[in-house]
C-alpha cells in the first residue's frame, strides 16, 4: 500500500532511443503527484454513485494520485461504508486523502457537534486526512462572520483531536462581499480563524473569478493554502482564464502540500476532460513533480 509520502517520489518510465548511432538516449516521461476532486467525475459516477466503482478504476488507470470526495450522507462515502469505500479506491492504486463535506449552524448546535463527530469518524475510517467544507452562507456583519469563523475553529479543534486537518475551500463571492471595516469577507476570514485548526484550500479559478490572483493571496497569507484546486473554465490549458504558470511559480510561499484538478464544465466527456488536464500538469515544465509531505 502507498503512502502520502511514498507517492512523492518521482515515477519515471525509462524509454531507450536510438540516436542514429550505438548510444542510447534516456527519455523520461514523469508522473506527477497530483490529486482529483471526485465531483469533476459526477456525470459518470452518477446521481446514485451507481457506477462508482468503475470511475474509480478509471482515475487510477489515468495516473491521479489521491482523491478528493464529494460525496457524504450519514456515514456513507458514495453509498459505501468508509471501510469498503477506502478498500476499492487503494486497489486502483488511489490514495483517499480529503474530503468536501458541509453542515451549517443550527439552533441545536447539540445535533450539529454529533453530525461533525460521525463525519470526522467516518473520514478517518476511510484513510483521509483532510475534512473541507466547500462553501458557506453569505453573513451580512463582521459580526456574523466572527460567530462562522469560530465555529470553524471548533471544527477544526475536533479534527485536530482525531488526526485530522479541517479547512475551507472558496468561491468568487468570499472576495466580493466587503463589509464595513473594508475587508472582504476571504481577508476576514483567513485573518480571524486560527491557523493551526483552520487552513485554507484555494480554488485558483473562483479566486481569479473574484478579482485576486492566486499568487498576491500566497504573498498575503503566506503558510495558509495546505491544498489547492487547480481549475479553469473548463479542461486545464495554456492562455485560459487562469494562467498556471504564475500560480506555480509562486506556489513555495503558500504551503501547499497538494493539489486537486477539479473540471466543472467540459468540453468533452468528464473522463477525456479529467484525463486531458492532468496531461497538461504532467507535461508543464513549471509543475513540480511532488507536492506532498
Amino acid at each position: 500500500m502507498r503512502t502520502v509520502k511514498s507517492i512523492g517520489l518521482l515515477t519515471a518510465v525509462i524509454l531507450l532511443a536510438s540516436c542514429g548511432s550505438s548510444e542510447k538516449k534516456a527519455v523520461v516521461k514523469v508522473e506527477k503527484n497530483i490529486g482529483i476532486q471526485m465531483y469533476s467525475l459526477r456525470d459518470d459516477i452518477g446521481q446514485n454513485s451507481e457506477n462508482i466503482d468503475s470511475v474509480i478504476i478509471k482515475i487510477g488507470e489515468m495516473g491521479y494520485k489521491y482523491v478528493e470526495t464529494a460525496s457524504y450522507w450519514d456515514g456513507l462515502i458514495y453509498g459505501m461504508n468508509p471501510e469498503d469505500f477506502k478498500a476499492k479506491v487503494e486497489a486502483a492504486n488511489l490514495i483517499p486523502l480529503s474530503c468536501h463535506v458541509r453542515q451549517d449552524m443550527l439552533e441545536n448546535m447539540d445535533d450539529v457537534w454529533a453530525w461533525w463527530d460521525k463525519c470526522i469518524a467516518t473520514h478517518k475510517a476511510a484513510g483521509m486526512k483532510y475534512i473541507i467544507t466547500p462553501s458557506m452562507p453569505t453573513p451580512e456583519t463582521i459580526e456574523e462572520l466572527q460567530v462562522i469563523c469560530d465555529y470553524y475553529n471548533k471544527i477544526g479543534e475536533k479534527c485536530n483531536a482525531e488526526g485530522l486537518k479541517f479547512g475551507y475551500h472558496n468561491h468568487d463571492y468570499e472576495f466580493k462581499k466587503v463589509y464595513e471595516c473594508g475587508h472582504t469577507m476571504y481577508d476576514y476570514m483567513v485573518q480571524n480563524t486560527d491557523p493551526d485548526k483552520v487552513f485554507f484550500e484555494l480554488d485558483v479559478y473562483w479566486c481569479k473569478k473574484g478579482g485576486y490572483e492566486a499568487s498576491a493571496l500566497f504573498d498575503k497569507y503566506p503558510g495558509r493554502f495546505t491544498t489547492l484546486h487547480i481549475k479553469d473554465e473548463a479542461e486545464l490549458i495554456d492562455n485560459g482564464f487562469v494562467n498556471f504558470e504564475d500560480v506555480f511559480n509562486n506556489i513555495e510561499k503558500a504551503g501547499t502540500k497538494h493539489i486537486f484538478v477539479e473540471v466543472e464544465r467540459y468540453n468533452y466527456s468528464p473522463v477525456e476532460s479529467v484525463k486531458r488536464s492532468l496531461d497538461y500538469l504532467n507535461n508543464a515544465t513549471f509543475v513540480k513533480n511532488s507536492y506532498s509531505e
